[in-house]
């Protein structure tokens, strides 16, 4: 059977969970978000975002994001503890904020974008086992889950709530020019680049992804990379695999 697209957007795009610090400079500071959100996807771990966040003392928070998603309930609980603390938080999207990425964004202060990067919205995905009644509860509870997403872009953008709903049926990717007509950024910044990104994810589950965007990362000759791609996905479809029947 072939793996469902969830999981292979995490096996081709997590690792494991990435230590979480804030680079603090006189009463600034800042947090790289360069991964997969959610701890059970393995690079960005929300309890550690959590307590990074609670352990800065600055006036203004730099979050650097370059990330193709994750776990919506990580994404939820991180935009908590930014919307909670006391300074000002500027999301700086630096190559990528697709999917649970965007929610980050929306509970910033400020977004800024890179020309050249990007920022996409769609419908929450899962994955569910069980009969028609397991079913039904878990379409209901998507359902539930984009109301809550349409409403923080609607708040963000000033747009019609419909218009959003629109974007997200259609998996709707901006460039940055247009997530600042839109208003999911507040400005867009030049960048010369010098060097690629160190980032290059895989975006093949996404139906709509920008050719340019899509293309899988050359195979990892590192053993050791290989290795953990394959660990974090066996722990994964074990999950699947204890799932009740």
């Amino acid at each position: 059977m072939p793996i469902p697209k969830l999981l292979q957007l995490a096996k081709n795009n997590a690792g494991k969970s990435k230590p979480i610090r804030a680079e603090e400079d006189g009463r600034e500071a800042t947090i790289y978000l360069h991964g997969v959100i959610g701890g059970w996807w393995g690079d960005i771990d929300e309890t550690m975002f959590a307590q990074a966040m609670a352990g800065i003392d600055a006036d203004i928070i730099h979050l650097r994001i370059d990330s193709p998603g994750g776990d919506v309930f990580a994404a939820r609980s991180m935009m908590t503890a930014i919307a909670q603390h006391k300074a000002t938080v500027i999301a700086h999207v630096d190559g990528l904020a697709a999917s649970a990425a965007t929610g980050i964004c929306m509970a910033c202060d400020e977004v800024e974008i890179s020309q050249g990067a990007g920022f996409m919205i769609h419908n929450a995905w899962t994955i569910a086992i069980g009969n028609k009644s397991d079913m039904t509860k878990t379409c209901e509870l998507l359902a539930k889950i984009d109301t809550g997403l349409a409403a923080d872009y609607t708040r963000r953008t000033g747009k019609e709530q419909e218009e959003i709903v629109q974007w997200m049926d259609a998996e709707t990717w901006f460039t940055a020019d247009e997530a600042k007509e839109h208003g999911f950024a507040d400005r867009v910044i030049e960048v010369v680049a010098t060097k690629k990104a160190s980032n290059s994810w895989d975006l093949s589950a996404y139906e709509n992804a920008p050719a340019a965007l899509a293309k899988p990362p050359h195979a990892a000759d590192d053993g050791v990379a290989i290795a953990a791609h394959q660990s974090a996905l066996s722990r994964r479809l074990a999950l699947l695999e204890r799932a009740p029947a």
